[in-house]
């Protein structure tokens, strides 16, 4: 993210090309944003923050390369200009943050850097949170308002809609949003960013309260009855998915 001038990388798991694109666009780094401490988020910042002075900011309570700005929810990131809300979202690990701006006369559109929590038809897997921890952590960022742009980390839409098919096979926006993400990818063009209104339609880990989600996973699982039990299953489920 840049304007024109001066730019912000968030979560660079390698500084090469962030440095060419810095090169390329004739831009100056000026802050790096970390939402949790796994490698292919962090594995490029010391280099960046060498080669460019910039600032780093990071999760209160994980292991990110120092020198690093903590930050805990309810706080806020002032960058390019623009005010981040860092919201608390652990379940990917237990301290991961995302940074969500609400939208502003220089950046219009609400933004999310949602790290490896949400994906676009997807979450991450839960490798230290909690079922329960993730689940809260998703319902927070749902609450946010549907044109929020949803950046997360990686490119996983495909798969994650194969998935989201098998669970909730009769959701018609489900079936067009797989199509128009098909012919996407055939044509080379990104899937990311998606938009939180398109996300609660589509991604059965922010639908496992419905009925049409629920009643698939209790085929999965016939155990599972609490909300939280159903979106331990849902993402159990996903984890064996082939």
């Amino acid at each position: 993210m840049h304007n024109g001038t001066h730019a912000i990388v968030v979560d660079p798991g390698d500084a090469t090309p962030v440095l060419a694109q810095l090169q390329e666009l004739s831009l100056q780094l000026v802050a790096i944003l970390v939402t949790h401490h796994h490698a292919d988020h962090v594995g490029g910042v010391d280099e960046l923050r060498q080669a460019t002075g910039a600032s780093v900011y990071g999760p209160a309570f994980e292991v990110i390369p120092e020198p690093v700005r903590r930050v805990g929810t309810g706080e806020t990131v002032s960058v390019l200009g623009i005010d981040f809300k860092v919201m608390e979202v652990p379940g990917h690990t237990a301290g991961h943050i995302a940074y969500f701006h609400a939208g502003s006369t220089l950046h219009p559109n609400p933004l999310l850097f949602c790290g490896d929590t949400l994906f676009s038809a997807g979450c991450g897997r839960l490798f230290e949170g909690t079922p329960a921890q993730m689940l809260t952590s998703l319902q927070s960022l749902a609450a946010l308002p549907d044109e929020t742009q949803v950046c997360c980390a990686h490119e996983y839409t495909l798969a994650n809609l194969r998935f989201a098919l098998a669970v909730d096979s009769e959701n018609t926006d489900l079936i067009a949003y797989a199509a128009h993400c098909e012919s996407l990818r055939s044509r080379g063009i990104a899937t990311i960013p998606s938009l939180m209104g398109v996300e609660k339609k589509i991604n059965p880990f922010l639908r496992s309260h419905t009925a049409s989600v629920t009643t698939s996973v209790q085929q999965f699982d016939a155990a599972a009855q609490s909300s939280t039990d159903i979106f331990a299953a849902l993402r159990q489920w996903k984890n064996n998915f082939r």
